[in-house]
């Protein structure tokens, strides 16, 4: 249970420094003419991303989840993948990467890095790192329960982003 404490704390330290930049492009961003597209959503977003980080680790406490290696390594090699694409996707975006919706008017849309293959590589990484990351430790409601409030989520998102991406 320890390792996986720290775990969590690794990956809450790596939100932390997605936020620090996310705060940092928007300034960019707004500075350019930026505007914000869906900003109702972002509080559910976040609050589900918190939850997250909760609820794995306290299901594993209270439920006396086992580390089970045949399911748990595997699930960390996704997690570690998971965030090595996101950060390609925030290092392929540079200023314009964000975790809200901000569009900078004028600007072509990115077709490097992931985005030569998927239009939205970061939600794959999310979605990979909100399965596996509970998996880790056998946390498989959190991982369910993730999965489908995430689905529900990422459809609005997504079609709040294709639109704006559009104008």
């Amino acid at each position: 249970m320890s390792a996986y404490l720290v775990l969590i704390g690794l990956v809450v330290m790596e939100r932390l420094a997605e936020l620090v930049v996310a705060r940092r492009n928007l300034a960019w961003a707004r500075a350019r003419g930026g505007v914000e597209h869906g900003r109702g959503h972002y509080p559910f977003i976040v609050l589900l991303h918190v939850a997250l980080l909760a609820a794995a680790p306290a299901e594993v406490w209270l439920s006396h989840r086992p580390f089970l290696p045949a399911l748990g390594w595997p699930m960390l090699a996704l997690v570690l993948l998971a965030q090595g694409l996101r950060w390609w996707c925030i290092r392929t975006l540079g200023h314009r990467w964000n975790t809200r919706v901000v569009v900078v008017p004028g600007l072509p849309l990115v077709d490097r890095g992931p985005y030569r293959w998927f239009r939205h590589p970061n939600y794959v990484a999310v979605v990979a790192e909100g399965i596996a990351l509970p998996l880790v430790h056998t946390a498989w409601v959190t991982a369910a329960a993730f999965t489908a409030v995430n689905a529900a989520l990422l459809a609005v998102r997504i079609r709040v982003e294709e639109r704006a991406l559009a104008l």
